[in-house]
């Protein structure tokens, strides 16, 4: 069964940047799946906030970080990373990764997801 871990969260001064990393465990490959992240803040609903497709040609982003976050593919690394810059207070959140085994016939992101890493916070406040 394929586990999720994510990194690189932390905390953040205003307009700074963060990378968050997720991988799989036990060196199962991501190559097949469509990868998404996740952002829940308290009190809030779980919101998506940017996907990519298995093979990295298709990608999408909430409009609220759209211009500010960039996700991309590292297959040698088996790592699908989020490159978060000119963070905001509002994007404080616990961010999750998510993985769905893709259609192979159909290079987009997916509409579920069914393997979930634990979170990693991401914090940003001076």
């Amino acid at each position: 069964q394929l586990q999720l871990v994510e990194s690189g969260g932390g905390l953040v001064q205003p307009g700074g940047s963060l990378r968050l990393s997720c991988g799989a465990s036990q060196s199962l490959s991501l190559d097949y799946s469509n990868i998404g992240w996740f952002r829940q803040a308290p009190g809030k609903e779980r919101e998506e906030v940017s996907c990519i497709s298995y093979t990295g040609s298709s990608a999408d982003y909430a409009g609220s970080v759209k211009g500010r976050f960039t996700i991309s593919r590292d297959s040698a690394k088996n790592t699908v990373h989020l490159q978060m810059s000119s963070l905001k207070p509002e994007d404080t959140a616990v961010y999750f990764c998510a993985a769905e085994l893709a259609d192979l016939y159909n290079d987009a992101c997916s509409t579920e997801y069914e393997y979930w890493g634990q979170g990693t916070q991401v914090t940003v406040s001076s």
